[in-house]
């Protein structure tokens, strides 16, 4: 098989560098800054292993691929905002023997949140959701770092909306070699809704800075709540956080490498780099979504959600407001 990573950054660079690294066929599309980068000097992935470069083929998006091969597995790594662009572009590409990427192709989605894998069943026969768990940061244009070990992440892996197949499986495998560990789980989806509740953290780091104190962890707790009750009254199942650390054990641990300070989540990285978008209408908008369908209020992550975009939009930097400050903002909205 062939891998076509969609979005080579924190999360796509750091999955198509190992699997690169483990002998897999690869293919990096990127953009701009990052694609120049990848085109010229190659990925260097940074690890707790080493400093590793990989010269895959990298490309521009579609027409510069040509036709797909009947082999390729595409890998969606977008922010999920920028996911409705990324299928309308990569479904209609012809495939070797006939048909389109939307009709013959596999789609694995290796995004947070869970809108994208319903956006790409739209037009994608074969879409597969995936649950990440993968520390990584894009330092620079070209360069990645995943500061996990002995594991590099573990990604959960199955059909959407559920089961499995023989291609989720041998996905699976070939991740298995490439320092991934990638369950295949029929309720996959379970995974990621487990997911999305950790990631209503994003916005409250992206605006804050990275979690450490008390009053920032309570803040999550008052977003996880609500969120927990809106799953609740959706009827959607998830995974306990004790069925999570079990999982986890210490495949996954974070270690100083290299004397540089580990940096915030996706969201924070977002703000950090100037992307003029985030993913919060995806995390927290998720919820706050949910919580409108069900009756069930949501105003801590209607304003986290607000104040993220708001950031994202007006291009102010990652941590601008204390943790202080942030609880003060969202307590006058919400009551405290």
């Amino acid at each position: 098989m062939r891998y076509v990573i969609i979005g080579a950054g924190a999360v796509g660079g750091a999955i198509g560098g190992r699997l690169a690294q483990s002998g897999q066929d690869v293919v990096l599309v990127a953009r701009g800054a990052q694609y120049e980068a990848l085109r010229e000097h190659g990925l260097v992935l940074r690890t707790p292993d080493g400093e590793h470069t990989h010269r895959p083929p990298v490309v521009d998006g579609p027409e510069a691929l040509g036709e797909l091969r009947a082999d390729d597995v595409l890998v969606l790594c977008v922010k999920t905002q920028d996911s409705a662009a990324a299928l309308a572009a990569w479904g209609p590409r012809p495939v070797a023997g006939g048909g389109t990427a939307a009709g013959r192709l596999p789609l694995v989605c290796a995004q947070n949140g869970v809108e994208s894998e319903r956006l790409a069943l739209r037009t994608f026969q074969r879409v597969y959701a995936m649950c990440v768990w993968l520390p990584a940061e894009f330092v620079e244009p070209g360069v990645v770092r995943a500061d996990g070990t002995p594991l590099t992440g573990i990604l959960h892996l199955g059909r959407y909306p559920s089961g499995s197949d023989d291609t989720a499986h041998a996905v699976a495998a070939d991740l298995a070699k490439s320092h991934f560990e990638a369950p295949v789980a029929d309720d996959v989806m379970r995974w990621k809704y487990a997911k999305l509740l950790a990631n209503l953290a994003n916005a409250i780091e992206a605006l804050s800075g990275v979690l450490t104190s008390e009053e920032g962890i309570a803040l999550f707790r008052r977003a996880r709540a609500e969120g927990e009750a809106v799953l609740g009254a959706a009827g959607i199942a998830y995974t306990s956080r004790d069925e999570e650390k079990s999982t986890r054990a210490d495949k996954i641990r974070f270690e100083p490498f290299d004397g540089s300070p580990r940096g915030g989540g996706s969201s924070w990285q977002s703000l950090r780099r100037g992307a003029g978008s985030i993913e919060a209408d995806y995390l927290n908008g998720e919820i706050a979504l949910l919580g409108r369908l069900h009756g069930v209020p949501t105003p801590v992550n209607d304003v986290l959600q607000e104040l993220a975009d708001d950031a994202a939009r007006r291009g102010r930097p990652a941590g601008a407001l204390s943790v202080a400050e942030l609880v003060a903002v969202v307590d006058a909205r919400v009551g405290g």
